[in-house]
């Protein structure tokens, strides 16, 4: 009975999350060398990306570098499109992420409304994206695609690992991860009927709520970093 909460307009609503994760593999060029160059320069003069962290990079300035962008986002749409969810994607917010590997976390914090699309760009770096609580686990490569939702526990580990460990990812290593990412509206039909979101699951309680947050069976939980299990809150 896990339930989340999120703002729909001016009210909280609740809704079962979903434990379905859609992915497949897209094919998609790799991302020019003066792209993979400006990404590099970006992340080693601007950011501290330490194991773990996941960042938002600047998708303007790489959209100009990046002639083949609209190619990686009409293979996405095709996708999105035969799973039976029509302009969707054309009508979300995108966004150009990176990462280091990813401790174990969820979004429905500040994303409950939303679904996540997401469209890896880097060669395989021998990493996984686990979601311990459905058991699925998918190798990340270039072309990976993937909706799932972001009430889902999730990270981002090595391929032989079963947990998180910032040690895994030593400094002299490329284990950097670019990606795209879509909010695909929760409350979209299509989107709903695609992860089975059951909506309205707890009504009476979500009106005494101010914020967004995640419950199971009642009780406020957050994710364990290491493993991605759910623990109570506080």
């Amino acid at each position: 009975m896990l339930t989340s909460y999120f703002w729909s307009g001016d009210a909280i609503r609740s809704r079962y999350v979903s434990d379905i994760v859609l992915a497949d593999t897209l094919d998609i060029p790799m991302p020019p060398p003066r792209l993979l160059a400006d990404w590099q320069r970006e992340i080693a003069m601007h950011m501290v990306l330490e194991p773990g962290d996941v960042e938002v990079m600047p998708l303007a300035r790489a959209r100009a570098r990046w002639p083949e962008y609209g190619r990686c986002v009409q293979a996405v749409s095709d996708w999105t499109h035969a799973l039976g969810l029509p302009d969707t994607l054309a009508s979300s917010d995108v966004a150009l992420m990176v990462c280091r590997g990813a401790r174990y976390h969820h979004d429905a914090g500040q994303y409950g409304g939303a679904a996540f699309c997401n469209l890896f760009l880097s060669d395989d770096r021998g990493l996984d994206v686990h979601f311990p609580s459905v058991g699925q686990r998918i190798p990340l490569k270039r072309g990976t695609a993937l909706i799932f939702d972001t009430g889902q526990p999730h990270g981002v580990i090595q391929r032989g690992s079963s947990g998180f460990d910032a040690a895994d990812f030593a400094p002299e290593e490329d284990y950097v991860q670019l990606f795209l990412t879509w909010e695909l509206p929760i409350e979209d039909a299509h989107v709903a009927r695609a992860l089975k979101i059951e909506f309205d699951v707890a009504p009476s309680f979500a009106l005494k709520l101010d914020e967004e947050q995640v419950r199971l069976d009642g009780e406020k939980v957050v994710v364990c970093p290491a493993s991605g299990h759910w623990r109570p809150a506080g």
